[in-house]
């Protein structure tokens, strides 16, 4: 019973080593240790002969098995150590961080190395950034007249609560397309109030606007910047916003750049995240955003605009 297993065993992972090859380009490009790590690896992983293994990969058992014996240098625990902080990174980010992320939390930790090396490793462990591409439906956007640019690409304000910008995405499920209307504090690049609703209309707007207004004190002048869409556009809008200091900026028509932090924001949700399930409806829609956006992207993630910082450390440190 235990050598049918093994057979199978090798057989099922036949197509595994030879995707270790293919990856590692011909196999003598590859250092004996290299080899040998893989060799071990896959043996513990997958109950593969270990002999079977070697030969398969052309090396001699001999020189494995002394290798086994030998105790590691202290570069190789390093090596070790760090690329286990790799992985706990990675796993820590949703496997959304690449490289440059990484790299930057393992200073952060005290570690001092570069984006190539981390690279190099993350490429060795078969570790790389999942982004999905996102469905791109077509718009329906209805432009008004008279409506002014404030903002005019101006995306950082000095302080907090003096600009935000909100936009609705769409997102799709197996029930048909839910929105997710949301407000960023673009100071920090924070979700401050974020709706998801399988209708599209100026409620979820609303919504949004008074959970984002019951959040936050608006004590100072304040801008919120849209597109032109009707939900932004409406009266109903319009009275919700019409508070003396809060001031309505939308973007020019055919402008998306105008809106572009947001609108990154919904692309990098979908990217990230949101686009690895198959979304049964608007239910495991929430619960998905939220787990996004409460427990990542405004507690963890961390962004260049931020000093590498989450928007709530961020908030925390400079106000």
């Amino acid at each position: 019973q235990r050598n049918s297993k093994i057979k199978k065993g090798i057989k099922r992972h036949t197509g595994r080593i030879n995707d270790i090859k293919k990856g590692n380009g011909h196999i003598g490009q590859l250092t004996k240790t290299q080899i040998y790590g893989l060799v071990s690896e896959h043996g513990k992983k997958h109950e593969v002969s270990v002999n079977s293994v070697l030969i398969k990969l052309g090396v001699s058992s001999s020189g494995y098995y002394s290798w086994k014996k030998r105790k590691p240098s202290g570069r190789e625990k390093r090596k070790a150590e760090i690329k286990e902080e790799i992985k706990g990174i990675y796993i820590g980010s949703k496997k959304i961080y690449g490289s440059p992320k990484i790299t930057k939390e393992l200073r952060n930790k005290g570690y001092e190395i570069s984006q190539k090396t981390v690279s190099k490793y993350m490429k060795e462990e078969g570790i790389k950034a999942l982004w999905i591409k996102k469905f791109k439906p077509l718009g329906n956007k209805v432009p008004a007249r008279g409506l002014k640019n404030i903002v005019k690409r101006e995306f950082k304000p000095e302080r907090k609560n003096k600009i935000w910008v909100t936009d609705i995405t769409y997102i799709w499920t197996t029930r048909g397309f839910v929105y997710l209307s949301s407000i960023m504090e673009l100071y920090s690049r924070k979700i401050i109030s974020w709706e998801v609703s399988d209708k599209l209309g100026v409620k979820l707007v609303i919504k949004t606007i008074r959970r984002a207004k019951s959040i936050r004190k608006i004590d100072r002048p304040l801008i919120i910047h849209s597109d032109q869409g009707s939900q932004y556009t409406n009266k109903a809008y319009r009275e919700e916003t019409g508070e003396k200091n809060i001031e309505k900026s939308y973007s020019r028509k055919g402008n998306p750049w105008d809106n572009a932090v947001i609108e990154s924001f919904h692309s990098i949700i979908k990217r990230e995240w949101l686009n690895r399930y198959r979304i049964e409806d608007v239910r495991q829609a929430r619960r998905l955003i939220f787990e996004y956006i409460e427990t990542f992207y405004n507690n963890r993630r961390i962004h260049s605009h931020c000093n590498m910082l989450s928007p709530n450390k961020y908030e925390k440190r400079y106000g």
